[in-house]
């Protein structure tokens, strides 16, 4: 297996407990892929990702894997209100957590009458989208015929009369305009999308499922940060006897009588220059560009080109904040401070040629967890946005402006935040891309129907036999619980052959 990202080590798990004998190479030092720590001064970060969603899928892999369940090794937290959102207009409104009727009550309060029964009626039609969806796009391995997936819009839209005619929303940002009808209520909706560096503008209206799986499934954040869900699944590795040999770069794939057969190693701890390493079956958890790198031949059939592996996926660039004083009565896990003209934010991580917006949209992470700071009079925080795919982020200058704008918008949802401030760290995407192996540090998102297939993901098995693809660059796409279920369809393909369809 190449890489110690989330889905590898969910795919080594599972594979290991169907009897295969599983060796993982990571060119780092450690495991986790995106999902890592920084500590300083008794202060600890997570610098990927902060909070869960759809926890079912790591319960699934743990239950499958070994007698002790998830619960058991990890602490997970309901986080409520699930996020509080401060809009351009100062506007600012909490969402309960898993609760369509407070939701619906709480936009009502702070929006107006109706804002709320709007919002709701939308995650009635998203929930459709999502039934619609789910199966093909999360549970199964990717259709041969995976244009159905790419023409078929499954989010049933309302007709909307415009110019005499009658049209129905093809884009998130038409959903937002033509359904919601409230601009702070088109901002909610777009940063499900942003937060991936999508361009409400263009993502499909599929993409409505982002926050109905967030609203149907719950916010969780495990005790002691993300990273110790990557130990839990680490550890549950070790346990099923799987071998990691770190600090290992695989140079090339190992071909024979036309299938994969194993992996040329680096120089590097337990390995030789030029070592070959036999296997029945390659995994490959690396980006497309990586992957490409590998092998020296096409890996997809002629006209199987969904995303194109080639186009511009943006980064995060994230603060970490050391703050003295502790955290305030009512503060909020997680604040969106949503940026004052979205269009020029979207064009902006488009052509990252431009200025930067004045403002963009910033995730502020505040968890009440003793384990991240050094007592009670501090406090661990993060501040994220979401940054164009290219900068060069080597750039001292590029580096503070990006500061001081993250700074600038977090001070809305922390109370005195400059005043608080002990010291700054900023994690760009060039940490990222020497963390996951990615060229600019990408974040890539989770798979959507519709689009075209250009929201789709390379499928999890290839032209190569005995290749694999897993984790965020391939089928269902990014996120932490479609890393997790690309590691369950990987060994699903392996254990049960080609013809295997998902869990019944």
């Amino acid at each position: 297996m190449i890489g110690a990202g989330t889905g590898a080590l969910a795919a080594a798990a599972r594979l290991a407990v169907a009897g295969h004998r599983v060796t993982v190479y990571e060119r780092t030092e450690t495991y986790g892929g995106a999902l890592r720590r920084v500590e300083r001064d008794g202060f600890a970060f997570d610098t990927g990702p902060g909070l869960l969603h759809l926890p079912a899928v790591y319960r699934d892999l743990f239950v499958k894997t070994g007698k002790r369940p998830l619960e058991d090794v990890v602490e997970l937290v309901q986080v409520d209100p699930s996020s509080r959102h401060v809009f351009a207009d100062g506007t600012r409104v909490s969402l309960p957590n898993a609760s369509r009727a407070g939701v619906v009550a709480a936009l009502d309060e702070a929006l107006g009458a109706g804002a709320g029964q709007r919002w709701g009626d939308f995650l009635v039609r998203a929930r459709e989208a999502w039934d619609r969806t789910r199966r093909p796009l999360l549970e199964e391995p990717l259709w041969p015929d995976w244009q159905v997936l790419a023409g078929r819009e499954p989010y049933p839209a309302v007709p909307h009369k415009r110019l005499l005619r009658t049209r129905r929303a093809g884009t998130l940002a038409e959903i937002g305009a033509w359904e919601l009808r409230d601009e702070r209520l088109a901002a909610l909706l777009a940063s499900h999308a942003l937060a991936y560096g999508l361009d409400p503008r263009t993502a499909p209206a599929s993409a409505a499922v982002l926050p109905y799986l967030e609203h149907a499934f719950g916010t969780w954040y495990v005790r002691g940060g993300l990273r110790e869900l990557a130990r839990a699944v680490y550890e549950r590795c070790l346990e099923r006897r799987v071998e990691f040999v770190f600090g290992a770069e695989v140079t090339r794939i190992v071909t024979r009588d036309g299938r994969a057969a194993g992996v040329e190693l680096a120089g590097g701890p337990g390995s030789g220059d030029g070592t070959v390493a036999e296997a029945d079956h390659v995994v490959a958890g690396v980006p497309p560009a990586r992957l490409r790198a590998l092998t020296d031949r096409p890996l997809d059939a002629e006209g199987d080109v969904r995303a194109d592996p080639e186009a511009a996926v943006p980064g995060r660039f994230t603060l970490l904040l050391a703050l003295r004083g502790g955290r305030e009565a009512g503060a909020a896990h997680r604040t969106v401070v949503h940026a004052p003209d979205p269009d020029a934010e979207a064009d902006f991580l488009a052509s990252p040629g431009g200025d930067a917006p004045s403002s963009p949209t910033v995730t502020v992470l505040r968890p009440d967890d003793p384990a991240l700071r050094p007592d009670d009079t501090h406090e661990s925080a993060t501040a994220t946005a979401v940054v164009p795919a290219g900068a060069d982020w080597t750039d001292e200058q590029t580096v503070r402006r990006w500061t001081e704008l993250v700074l600038e918008a977090a001070g809305t949802a922390v109370p005195g935040l400059r005043e608080r401030l002990l010291w700054h760290e900023a994690h760009t995407p060039l940490h990222t891309a020497q963390e996951t192996g990615t060229a600019h540090g990408e974040v890539p998102a989770p798979a959507l129907a519709a689009g075209g297939g250009r929201f789709l993901r390379p499928s999890n098995s290839t032209r190569l036999p005995g290749l694999h693809r897993v984790g965020g660059w391939a089928h269902p796409g990014g996120g932490l619980p479609h890393a997790g279920m690309s590691g369950a369809l990987v060994a699903g393909l392996i254990v049960e052959g080609p013809d295997f369809r998902g869990s019944q």
